[in-house]
């Protein structure tokens, strides 16, 4: 793809004008994703040239550098606007092509990756992980007991049932994060150093985890944590090679996501990675965000790709199209039904600090909306979604035939924009 770092006046006019004239076809390796005029696609033009005025309000406010929104309806591209600074300490404008961390929506890759792996029957959702990783069969639950003068310890206790493969997808494993929330399982997270800096590889950081206490019975709690990273080594088992290698054979290379990877190493695309302003990358206790310049040995499944706005809408245009992409199927319309379905119920407990929110439920990789009400966002039930603690975020809605990626690199934004963009893309909806 050729290099679209221009000024910023430029690019906007580019991105703007094109699609509302559908004058242009987006390339998508060798498939073309087609513009079009958002009225022909039963989307106002006026509306969606909100969505730039609120942005440009925010970058003139310096709460964000820049950002990328690429709005797609009925597989075609309606509306993409690209404005603001990648790097607010250095002159170049964002670019359709800049690259940020992408962070958690690494999540939804891996996730999907594991179920192409179970349709091949090399592994199974009720799979025990201590198959693949075996210190995990001696891994303790973290029980908080207080006693009369209201001091805690922690007493551990044994499994009721096995982790399994589908508690990593769901989030049910009893793993969490040590850096948001408080208790002693998540203290002993901070003081064995997890999650702050140590370059391990994908089997020494599981192996680390296995030997601290879960923070809750496998099965029992939805609790964010690092269960992805963890599926990413079963992942490097099951195939006998490194996580990314993997990706790349299942995912990356197949899709043409030629900007996304784990570090980037080459100078020219360290040129084009998107930075936040100076005072704002704290992501939580002692985490911060990253360099991905400088390769390490953790590959991490649940948070550590870069990609661009460009290669997501890859991805995403793959689940849209119920599985396939440029003539080769990845996944099965079923598996993709059974993924985006919830995997909760009524029988998992949720903590104080439910990411998905009301109305929504989990599935094996994404939130899913499981109501049209309950929710403040304007979304009809079907919709999944996820998004990274770096400020990127996705959606896709079945129902609408719709999908949404936003590119920022701003931690203080990444939850509260959501909402904002969520109304300012179903306000353009007219039919």
């Amino acid at each position: 793809m050729m290099n679209l770092a221009l000024p910023v006046r430029r690019t906007v006019l580019r991105c703007l004008v094109a699609p509302l004239l559908g004058l242009a076809a987006w390339s998508l390796g060798a498939q073309a994703l087609p513009t079009a005029a958002p009225e022909t696609e039963g989307m106002s033009p006026a509306r969606l040239a909100r969505i730039g005025t609120w942005l440009q309000g925010e970058i003139d406010a310096r709460r964000v550098p820049g950002s990328v929104v690429m709005v797609v309806r009925n597989g075609k591209l309606v509306y993409s606007d690209v404005r603001g600074r990648q790097d607010p300490a250095a002159p170049a404008a964002m670019a359709r092509d800049s690259m940020f961390r992408i962070y958690s929506m690494t999540k939804p890759m891996v996730s999907v990756a594991t179920l192409m792996l179970v349709e091949e029957g090399k592994l199974t959702l009720e799979t025990p992980v201590a198959r693949y990783i075996p210190a995990f069969a001696a891994t303790r639950v973290g029980v908080e007991r207080t006693d009369a003068s209201g001091a805690k310890t922690l007493v551990q206790e044994p499994q009721r049932r096995p982790m399994t493969v589908q508690d990593l997808l769901r989030h049910t494993s009893g793993l969490t994060y040590g850096f948001f929330g408080e208790s002693l399982v998540k203290k002993a997270y901070l003081d064995a150093g997890v999650g702050l800096g140590a370059d391990m590889t994908n089997e020494e950081f599981a192996n680390k985890l296995a030997s601290l206490p879960l923070h809750f019975q496998p099965g029992s709690t939805w609790d964010y944590s690092y269960s992805t990273d963890v599926l990413g080594r079963v992942l490097e088992v099951v195939e006998g090679k490194p996580l990314f290698a993997v990706l790349k054979d299942r995912l990356l290379d197949p899709l043409g996501m030629v900007d996304t990877a784990f570090y980037v190493t080459d100078p020219a695309r360290q040129a084009r990675i998107a930075e936040p302003f100076a005072e704002d990358r704290v992501i939580g206790a002692g985490a911060t965000v990253g360099n991905p310049r400088v390769a390490q040995k953790f590959e991490s499944g649940g948070g550590g790709l870069v990609s661009t706005a460009d290669d997501y809408v890859r991805f995403l245009s793959m689940l849209r199209n119920g599985g396939t992409f440029n003539g080769k199927r990845f996944l099965s319309p079923k598996t993709l039904e059974y993924m985006t379905s919830d995997h909760l119920g009524t029988s998992v407990a949720r903590t104080p600090l439910y990411l998905p929110g009301a109305g929504h439920g989990f599935g094996l990789g994404f939130a899913v909306r499981t109501a049209t009400g309950e929710s403040p966002w304007i979304t009809p039930a079907g919709d999944y979604w996820w998004g990274g603690a770096g400020g990127t975020y996705f959606w896709v809605d079945p129902k609408s035939d719709l999908f949404v990626v936003f590119m920022m690199q701003s931690p203080k934004q990444r939850t509260v924009y959501r909402s904002v963009l969520r109304n300012l893309v179903y306000a353009a909806v007219e039919r």
